[in-house]
């Protein structure tokens, strides 16, 4: 069995890890079950989740077992980590519906059959019938006040106001790792390194009542050079659901990623061999793009399929080469083509008011058949429909086919 630490650490997923030389041990001697969560705060999965996938699809192939954990009790609470004020708290009718969802997702990454077979457990069927005082005595005489509130998740929020309610999510997420540890023998804890206080806190459950086997690793968050979060577009998040985000929309998003992360989408988010991935890392100029064009085609192919991931490549590719079949790229219907321009950009989404349209117009942005559109009175008519269809551009990455 190989060691999938080595193979972690080489593409660089982890971030901090609470035992490094025994959690490496570990998964070079036995299979693992270890579990990642998941807050059912959408009905989809978005690009924040992907890392979490593949770091769960290479432990699955390496022999280990994924038990993922779907917080439809701790979304009740909503976790304040990275949050500046408190989430409009759920429906258990809503959360239900999108654990649902979810689930069907999750099926696409990881395999339920064979022997480590993938589990989904909810931890609203543990967490939701606690009795609140024995709770509290079992568990929460266990944690320090001082110390939870000296964690980054809360410190963040003490200005602006901290309830007790989602104070206890530390307390809710940690009793998850410690039910998992006496239900299904789940001794690791994985997530993004956002979530390092409350994997934290678990481990420290688990060993506070004696049990010394209890590991905990975050692992890297998908960002920019400037280190803002990957995986926002103009219309909001990236969405794993094609009903969300179309699959020529998502290939767009990683074919226009900067150089600079090139390497590091192609080590977290495919499965390609390091030496392949180092080859079109060492790409310099205009060659990057080819990188760029199998990193786009590679998540895109994991995510929707290959046939999907072919049909976004050859829209992208008519695109800029103008040349080849443009079915597949993002098409607004019109119900009369003599549409305003400023009307056309909002339609389509890539602006959302008159004066924001307006503005784009005025900077030079905005291109209707490889034209610059500089009159922002503009009408469309006719003779800009060649073939049917008007290409409507906002600068050089975002297109929209109006027919």
């Amino acid at each position: 069995m190989t060691n999938v630490f080595n193979i972690l650490e080489e593409r660089g997923y982890i971030e901090q890890m609470t035992h490094p030389t025994e959690i490496k041990e570990l998964f070079g001697k036995e299979s693992v079950p270890f579990y990642i969560g998941i807050d059912p705060t959408a009905d989809s999965l978005h690009v924040g989740h992907f890392v979490s996938l593949m770091v769960a699809s290479h432990m699955q192939k390496c022999g280990h077992k994924p038990i993922i954990l779907v917080g439809g009790g701790t979304a009740t609470i909503g976790d304040p980590s990275g949050k500046t004020d408190m989430r409009k708290m759920m429906t258990r009718e809503t959360i239900d519906h999108n654990v649902e969802c979810i689930k069907k997702q999750i099926e696409k990454f990881i395999s339920f059959e064979g022997e480590n077979a993938a589990i989904i457990v909810n931890n609203a069927d543990w967490l939701l019938d606690l009795n609140f005082v024995q709770f509290m005595r079992d568990i929460g005489s266990l944690f320090s006040v001082n110390k939870m509130l000296a964690a980054e998740c809360y410190k963040q929020r003490m200005e602006t106001g901290l309830t007790f309610f989602e104070m206890s999510y530390m307390l809710m997420q940690s009793y998850d790792f410690l039910h998992l540890y006496e239900t299904y023998g789940c001794k690791l804890e994985m997530g993004g390194n956002d979530q390092w206080s409350n994997i934290l806190g678990g481990v420290d459950l688990i060993r506070r009542i004696g049990k010394d086997d209890s590991y905990g690793l975050t692992f890297k968050l998908l960002t920019t050079k400037e280190g803002k979060k990957m995986g926002k577009t103009e219309k909001g998040a990236l969405w794993l659901d094609p009903e969300k985000t179309s699959p020529y929309e998502f290939y767009q998003y990683w074919r226009n990623i900067e150089d600079e992360s090139v390497e590091n989408v192609l080590k977290l988010l495919t499965f390609l061999p390091m030496d392949k991935i180092k080859e079109l890392a060492s790409l310099k100029d205009e060659q990057i793009n080819e990188a760029k064009k199998i990193a786009a085609f590679e998540i895109t192919k994991l995510v929707h399929g290959e046939e999907e991931a072919k049909k976004a490549e050859e829209a992208s590719n008519a695109l800029f080469t103008g040349k080849g079949n443009l079915d597949n790229m993002p098409t607004v219907e019109l119900e009369n083509r003599n549409i305003s321009i400023l009307d056309a950009i909002i339609l389509t989404g890539i602006a959302p008011s008159k004066g924001q349209a307006r503005t784009l117009v005025n900077q030079g942005g905005i291109s209707l058949n490889d034209n610059k559109v500089s009159d922002v009175n503009y009408v469309l008519s006719d003779v800009d429909f060649n073939d049917g269809y008007a290409i409507l551009k906002k600068g050089k990455k975002v297109f929209y086919k109006l027919v």
